[in-house]
């Protein structure tokens, strides 16, 4: 297609918004855009926003490509289409709605409320914003049909989102992800979707929902003792203008914590997220002020919760003094490690227990599971795949605890997503605990390493934004696959896992084997040493990204700090090697 008839469909598609259907607001700024922003109007308008696997993500503004009242309402009624096809005779068909602090989260929440009700679908919404795994548990709890959360995670102010969960409290996976897709994408005019909203089927959930969320939490608990010792600890603590802002502190209490620091200017709920540039606790600019918090009042740990709280991010204090983050593989290897431990003491493994990660998680909680005799699974990248693992195993084995690389982890079954409530008590729990035993969380992350060798992961990324960023990342996903590399960091490459076609091949051989994963966009690069890079399109952000994962044997003689900055000499070898650069 060349760039002349590209531009007549933009064009032709933006017309259609002029339309009366629309409301005034909408109409004009289309307009604007038609008199005099052609890239704008190109990024607006150049295809539908996609409604993925799990759900919509993308800038909020008018346009076919962006999240605004429109793209809600058309995914929503693609969603009721859905569901009256799946539950055909139900009396009663039941979803809950929740939203974070973005920008339009509440409207379009109220949006995807009007447009379900007005399909005959009993609706329960929060009153207010809530964390993602609320929602989940609320679904599970009121024993409703699906779900909805209004949210873009922690990308940046510009987005916003909506994901789709279904009875079990889970994302949606296989075969309902496809299934609400193909209804959306079979709505083609905005006069399809149903706007005129029952307010007779909408409910409210207020804060007796928090309640007995935070009260089932607490069951969790693994040291009560031990907290009761040391319920004083400092605990610096920052929902970065989120969801978390009201829950996490609550739960801390609920397992007996009393020193809870809050970082003021972070408290406060806002969509713009004026402290930082991204509320991604990832990212160590994102955790500034909780480290210059926790300096000040001398924490022992510290915490930062994005903005649905779904995801964790782990400051802890050196022998030093310091204070130094922690990346999601080695937060999630302190998690796992805790609880097994604490599970073992309790004599409550009986050989059914298992842990879940993804493909692109450290290996060291497999070796962590191995010891304590519980059996770990790994599954496709996101949590939706270890929610679905703990479905397929219900009744079966009991699922003890959940993680990824990207900050997200889970304990106990009763939520079904990354929930960083939980998290954040387990962590202040397992600071306890080091504690008692007078360490820190740093400290019980190096006698991790000592028992179970060095483990260091790195992931990076590129982005690539727009229609020609997408197009870049799929030529670049084609061409690893087309030339992969031979050699990783002067080690050549013996196996290559293509979740695509869904086999491995033995690159000396040139044999080949399927892979017992589902389809997926991602390349594995194997070394005989257990280096591994992998590299996949994000499905939420404009990004293709490399995981790079080594293993080192462990040296009594040396620092851990030392010995884990010759591995990421080695990471930045390797990354220089696959030019990602930008």
């Amino acid at each position: 297609m060349n760039a002349d008839s590209s531009d007549s469909q933009v064009m032709e598609r933006a017309k259609q918004w002029l339309s009366p259907v629309f409301d005034m607001e909408t109409r004009e700024q289309v307009q604007q855009l038609i008199s005099g922003n052609h890239d704008e109007l190109v990024e607006s308008f150049y295809r539908d926003l996609e409604f993925g696997t799990g759900g919509l993500r993308g800038i909020m503004g008018v346009g076919t490509n962006r999240m605004n009242i429109y793209t809600v309402g058309i995914a929503t009624q693609g969603l009721a289409n859905y569901l009256k096809k799946q539950l055909p005779g139900i009396p009663e068909v039941r979803a809950a709605i929740a939203f974070d602090s973005r920008n339009n989260s509440i409207k379009f929440a109220q949006i995807a409320a009007k447009v379900l009700s007005a399909n005959g679908v009993r609706v329960y919404l929060f009153d207010s914003l809530r964390p993602t795994p609320e929602l989940s548990f609320a679904i599970r709890t009121l024993k409703c049909h699906c779900g909805i959360v209004v949210t873009a995670s922690h990308n940046p102010k510009e987005y916003n989102g909506y994901k789709v969960y279904w009875e079990d409290g889970a994302q949606v996976v296989p075969p309902h992800d496809s299934g609400i897709i193909a209804e959306v994408q079979a709505i083609k005019n905005i006069s399809e979707v149903n706007f005129n909203g029952n307010e007779s089927l909408i409910s409210t959930i207020g804060p007796e929902m928090d309640e007995i969320y935070s009260n089932t939490l607490s069951s969790l608990s693994l040291s009560p003792k031990i907290i009761k010792k040391h319920k004083e600890i400092v605990i610096v603590y920052t929902p970065i203008h989120g969801t978390g802002v009201k829950l996490v502190p609550k739960t801390l209490r609920k397992f007996g914590f009393t020193n809870i620091v809050k970082v003021p200017e972070q408290d406060v709920v806002d969509g713009n997220f004026p402290t930082v540039s991204s509320p991604n606790p990832e990212e160590p600019s994102a955790m500034r002020l909780a480290l210059e918090k926790a300096k000040e009042v001398n924490a022992d740990v510290v915490m930062a919760t994005d903005p649905d709280a779904d995801r964790v991010g782990l400051g802890v204090r050196t022998p030093e003094g310091k204070y130094t983050l922690l990346n999601g593989n080695q937060a999630a290897s302190i998690l796992i490690y805790y609880v097994l431990q604490k599970w073992h003491e309790a004599n409550r493994i009986k050989g059914r227990e298992f842990i879940v990660k993804t493909i692109v998680t450290t290996d060291l909680l497999a070796e962590i599971a191995r010891k304590y005799g519980v059996e770990c699974y790994e599954v496709l990248t996101g949590f939706k795949y270890i929610a679905e693992k703990i479905r397929q195993l219900e009744g079966e084995k009991k699922f003890i605890a959940g993680g990824e690389e990207s900050y997200g982890y889970l304990c106990g079954d009763f939520v079904r997503d990354k929930d960083a409530v939980i998290s954040c008590a387990l962590f202040a729990e397992a600071t306890a605990w080091a504690k008692e035993q007078g360490k820190s969380l740093y400290e019980v992350l190096a006698g991790i390493y000592r028992e179970f060798g060095l483990y260091s992961e790195k992931q990076l990324s590129i982005t690539l934004k727009g229609k020609e960023g997408l197009e870049e990342i799929s030529r670049m996903m084609v061409g690893f696959r087309k030339n992969p590399p031979l050699q990783i960091d002067g080690l050549p490459v013996i196996t290559i896992h293509d979740y695509l076609s869904q086999e491995t091949k033995d690159v000396p051989s040139g044999s080949r084997r399927p892979l017992q994963l589902p389809k997926s966009d991602v390349l594995q690069f194997l070394t005989a040493d257990g280096t591994k890079v992998s590299v996949r399109p994000s499905g939420t952000e404009p990004k293709i990204k490399f995981y790079i994962a080594i293993r080192g044997d462990f040296n009594p003689n040396a620092g851990i700090d030392e010995q884990l900055a010759l591995l990421d000499e080695r990471i930045s070898r390797i990354a220089a090697e696959l030019k990602i650069t930008r």
